[in-house]
C-alpha cells in the first residue's frame, strides 16, 4: 500500500509525543518535537484521532471527565515540560479550544503549529491516563494504530 511506511512513521511520531509527555520527559519531548519537522500536519492529524478515542474510551469506562477538568490536566502534563512561552501558548489555546472556541484558540497559538501538536498530544496523555496506566496507554495506542507487533 503506498505511504505505509509514511502512514507508520506519523503513527510512531504521535505516539513518542504522548509517551514524552506520560513520562514527564522534557528531552524525549524537545526531541521528538524537534523530529517531526514537516509531519506536523500529519502528526496533529493522528493525534486529534488519539484524542477522540481516548474521550470515547472514558466515556465508555463513566470516568467523569469535565473542560475544566480538561485544562487543568494539560495543565499539569505541559507544566515545566516547555519553554514558558509555549507552555503558556499551549495552555491557553486548551482553554478555548476545550470549550469549542476553536477560533480564540487558534489566535493563542500564534500561528505556531507546533502549540495544537504540544497542546494535543498532553491532552492524550492526561485523558489517556485518566483511564489507563502509563505503559498500558502507550501499548493500547500502538494496538489502535496496528504499530503493535
Amino acid at each position: 500500500m503506498p505511504g505505509t511506511a509514511d502512514n507508520e512513521h506519523v503513527k510512531q511520531r504521535a505516539i513518542s509525543l504522548v509517551d514524552a509527555y506520560v513520562r514527564k520527559d522534557a528531552d524525549a519531548l524537545a526531541h521528538e518535537a524537534d523530529a517531526i519537522g514537516g509531519d506536523i500536519d500529519p502528526v496533529a492529524s493522528e493525534l486529534k484521532v488519539f484524542a477522540s478515542f481516548l474521550t470515547r474510551r472514558v466515556q465508555e469506562t463513566g470516568v467523569v471527565w469535565k473542560p475544566a477538568d480538561s485544562r487543568e490536566a494539560v495543565a499539569a502534563a505541559v507544566a515545566d515540560l516547555l519553554p514558558p512561552e509555549v507552555e503558556f501558548a499551549v495552555v491557553t489555546a486548551w482553554e478555548a479550544y476545550s470549550v469549542g472556541e476553536e477560533e480564540i484558540a487558534e489566535h493563542y497559538t500564534n500561528g505556531d503549529p507546533m502549540v495544537r501538536v504540544h497542546m494535543l498530544a498532553a491532552f492524550c496523555a492526561a485523558i489517556g491516563t485518566a483511564v489507563y496506566k502509563p505503559a498500558e496507554l502507550i501499548v493500547t495506542l500502538r494496538i489502535a494504530t496496528g504499530l503493535a507487533d
